[in-house]
Parts: structure tokens; C-alpha cells; sequence
């Protein structure tokens, strides 16, 4: 269950927003002007030479849910069906990130409720596509086609795949 932000939090979150520059075709998001730091305040935040810099604040994001326990097992156990697979190998993340968005509204279009995507796992285990993959999934614009994610199974990749349960797609 999420919860509102209290207004000091809102004050340090618009700190940190503050410092940061928005993507090409985005809006900077202000803060309302009630929630605006004096002067003092942001030097008191502000990282000193005497005083250790502090860990920058996350931001806050949704949470990427998971796929429930008892679906995971029927998917890694092939009773139910993994609909189709992606193979996102080789690719750079752009590339990656608009393939795996049209594959999925086409899987979810034909009425596939899971799915497999292969992002591998890197040169190192730490790929880069494997640790974006599951915020790329979890954007807004997607809620209404995904209903969870989760590390797939061995024999389906492990580490290096993920199973997406799709959501049902609603009756004209």
C-alpha cells in the first residue's frame, strides 16, 4: 500500500529534482511553491568539505509487481504456456526498448497471458538490458497490459530471462 508523501519529504524530493535535468521532450517538474526550501535549508543540505557527501535520494517509482507465486510455477513448469518469446541479444537499449514494447502490445493484442524475454545476462552477469529491462516494464504507459514479472526458471534462461504475465485483454 503506498503512502503520501509527508511535506519535508516533498521538500528534499524537490532538492533533488531541483539538481537534475529533465530528458529531451520532457517538462520539469516544479515544486508547489508552499513546499519551496529557504535559502538556509538548502545550505544545510547542501554537501560540505567537512561533512561527507551524502548517498543521493531514488527516485520514487512504482513498484514492479511480481507474478504470483503459484502462476511462476505453472509457467516454469509448462502448464501454462508461455504464449511467445523475445530475444533482445545484441541489441542497444533504444533498440531493445521499442522492440520489447511492440512485441508485447502484439502478444497482449493476440491474447497471449505470459510471456518470455531473453535479455542475457552481460559480459559480467551485469548486462545492461537485463537490469533495465524490468523498469521498462513497469512504465506507466504499460500497466494496463502488464500484470507482473519475474526471473524465469533455469531451463527458460534464469538470470538471463524473465517471465511477463500479461493481463487479460478486455472484452469489446
Amino acid at each position: 500500500m503506498k503512502r503520501s508523501l509527508k511535506p519535508e519529504e516533498l521538500r528534499l524530493w524537490a532538492l533533488v529534482t531541483s539538481t537534475v535535468h529533465p530528458s529531451a521532450g520532457r517538462e520539469p517538474v516544479r515544486a508547489p511553491p508552499d513546499l519551496a526550501l529557504p535559502a538556509p535549508a538548502l545550505n544545510a543540505l547542501a554537501p560540505s568539505p567537512i561533512r561527507p557527501a551524502t548517498r543521493a535520494l531514488a527516485p520514487p517509482r512504482s513498484a514492479k509487481k511480481s507474478i504470483e507465486p503459484r502462476r511462476k510455477h505453472r509457467i516454469a513448469k509448462d502448464r501454462e504456456a508461455i504464449g511467445a518469446r523475445i530475444d533482445l541479444h545484441g541489441m542497444t537499449q533504444d533498440r531493445a526498448r521499442a522492440t520489447l514494447e511492440a512485441f508485447l502490445i502484439r502478444a497482449w493484442d493476440e491474447g497471449f497471458r505470459a510471456i518470455l524475454v531473453i535479455t542475457g545476462k552481460g559480459v559480467q552477469g551485469d548486462g545492461i538490458l537485463r537490469r533495465r529491462a524490468p523498469d521498462w516494464l513497469g512504465a506507466p504507459h504499460l500497466h494496463h497490459i502488464v500484470a507482473g514479472l519475474s526471473e524465469a526458471h533455469r531451463r527458460h534462461g534464469g538470470e538471463g530471462a524473465l517471465y511477463v504475465a500479461l493481463k487479460r485483454k478486455p472484452r469489446p
